[in-house]
């Protein structure tokens, strides 16, 4: 358990990093191109994402699992033909679809009214799929021999090379064609990095095995492969078009400016994610060893924990971004100081959506860790479905706004299903009385967060208020339980020279707790 809970961490780790980076990553990118110009990327970007996936075919949690099931039963000639298989499959599927998308780079540009420049850049960003199979064939690989960190130093690479290369190729005079070569150019030394991992900590290990004499078909091995990966890359398609449709539509009906704007709401409006993807990670793996050893009542009490702290720091911190949202702009982006004006609705819009989306990532969670992943997969397949058709029909009326309800619609859906499911599987209910009183502490919040000047300097001073402020209302709306207050405790401990007065504080809350 320790050493899962060690690599869960690290992968939460390597996934904040990355996160980060793709934060600086579209700071950088609207500061040099400007918003037309990142608008153009953004597309472009959206189908370079659905290529990698395309070609990996989902097959890296594939790896993942046999090799780590192979290393199991000491079997280190199938742990070598699970990676030689996979790369076959891999690099077949990355050739087709480069040579598919690099032929079809014109009509897409047509499609989408851009010029000759969207060709090329439709073009070049075809050849990243090469290197993204290797990265993820051996990223796969890491997880499987648990070397989590190796993953995290692949990731650390790409978004290193990813975001200095663009830089210099932007500033060099390639506009979005430089963006788009740095990307290639980032994936591709990172694949190397992967390589040389591999070939120094793993393939010494594994490359002098003999072949047995009843070993597994090559054949039976890759429809293995591909059936355990079939559900994965129908999931991936799923979500990944569900944030990516505004990016499809708006271009059609407005311009790249406008998908632009878009494009600037939409990263900030994803910080909850940051917090449902940290819970996920710890219960996926909690969860599945509590009903490995039958033990209900603890899923029950990990499932009930995990959606009331969520509850918790997500409403605060979506009544926060909302509130806050021009500053935050004006922080993150200053280069588009008309920002706000143009999708500062939508930002709000698609705040609460993501809102939805950070429950539904809870309940899909432990949906997998029970072992019945079909459900949220096609929960999540309908809710495309429906932000598609949505986005299509309401973005001539409404414009961004109009994308981001069908998004916020389609993520609600999503999270009512698959909520709804998972407590079925699960057999337990929601607190629903405390989450309510959590949700008119939050309301509160907002309302104190309202007196506060929309400028940097007043986001600032709420950020250090907050804290405190949103602990009082919780308490005074009897929101706490004793163990949240040994939680604080414990964390004030750590602090040091604050350890006292925490201490006096959760003494005083301690009145307003009924258990």
């Amino acid at each position: 358990m320790q050493k899962l809970l060690k690599g869960s961490f690290i992968i939460l780790i390597g996934t904040i990093i990355f996160r980060i980076g793709g934060y600086i990553f579209a700071v950088l990118m609207l500061s040099l191109l400007g918003v037309e110009g990142y608008g153009i990327l953004n597309l472009v970007m959206s189908f370079q994402w659905i290529l990698i996936l395309i070609a990996v075919a989902g097959l890296p949690p594939a790896i993942a699992k046999y090799v780590s099931e192979y290393l199991a039963k000491d079997d280190k000639f199938m742990v070598k033909q699970v990676i030689v298989t996979s790369l076959k499959i891999m690099l077949l599927m990355s050739f087709i679809f480069t040579a598919i998308f690099f032929f079809m780079a014109k009509p897409l540009a047509d499609f989408f009214n851009g010029g000759p420049e969207v060709v090329i850049l439709f073009q070049v960003v075809s050849f990243i799929a090469p290197f993204s199979v290797i990265l993820g064939l051996f990223r796969g690989v890491f997880q499987g021999y648990q070397r989590m960190t190796d993953i995290l130093i692949t990731r650390a690479v790409e978004q290193i090379f990813m975001i200095s290369l663009a830089v210099s190729f932007i500033l060099i005079g390639f506009y979005v064609l430089g963006a788009v070569i740095g990307a290639v150019v980032g994936f591709g030394i990172a694949a190397v990095s992967a390589v040389l991992i591999f070939r120094k900590y793993l393939w010494d290990d594994i490359k002098n095995v003999k072949k047995p004499e009843n070993s597994v078909n090559e054949y039976k091995l890759a429809k293995k492969l591909l059936i355990f990966s079939s559900p994965i890359i129908i999931t991936g398609l799923a979500e990944l078009t569900l944030f990516q449709t505004g990016n499809f539509i708006i271009p059609l009906f407005l311009n790249f400016s406008y998908l632009g704007y878009y494009n600037i709401a939409s990263p900030i409006a994803r910080l909850p994610l940051v917090i449902s993807s940290s819970v996920a990670v710890a219960l996926l793996p909690a969860a599945s060893e509590a009903l490995a050893l039958n033990g209900k009542d603890l899923v029950k009490r990990y499932v009930v924990h995990s959606y009331r702290y969520l509850f918790i720091v997500l409403l605060p911190l979506c009544a926060f971004v909302i509130i806050f949202g021009q500053p935050i702009m004006a922080l993150l982006f200053p280069r588009a100081p008309l920002a706000y004006s143009f999708a500062g609705t939508a930002l709000s819009i698609l705040v609460i959506g993501m809102a939805f989306f950070s429950v539904y990532g809870i309940s899909a969670s432990v949906l997998q860790g029970a072992g019945k992943p079909y459900p949220a997969m096609f929960f999540l397949v309908i809710g495309t479905v429906t932000n598609l058709i949505l986005t299509i029909i309401l973005v001539p009326i409404l414009g961004l706004n109009g994308a981001a309800i069908a998004t916020m619609s389609a993520s609600f859906i999503i999270m009512l299903l698959t909520t709804l499911k998972s407590l079925q599987v699960i057999e337990t209910k929601l607190p629903y009385a405390n989450l309510i009183k959590i949700t008119i502490a939050s309301i509160l919040l907002g309302f104190c967060l309202l007196l506060m000047p929309k400028t940097i300097t007043g986001m600032l001073i709420s950020i250090l208020l907050i804290p405190v402020v949103y602990i009082l209302i919780l308490a005074f709306t009897q929101a706490l339980e004793m163990r949240d207050l040994i939680l604080i405790n414990k964390a004030g401990n750590r602090i040091g020279p604050l350890s006292k007065p925490i201490t006096r504080f959760t003494k005083f809350l301690k009145r307003f707790v009924t258990e």
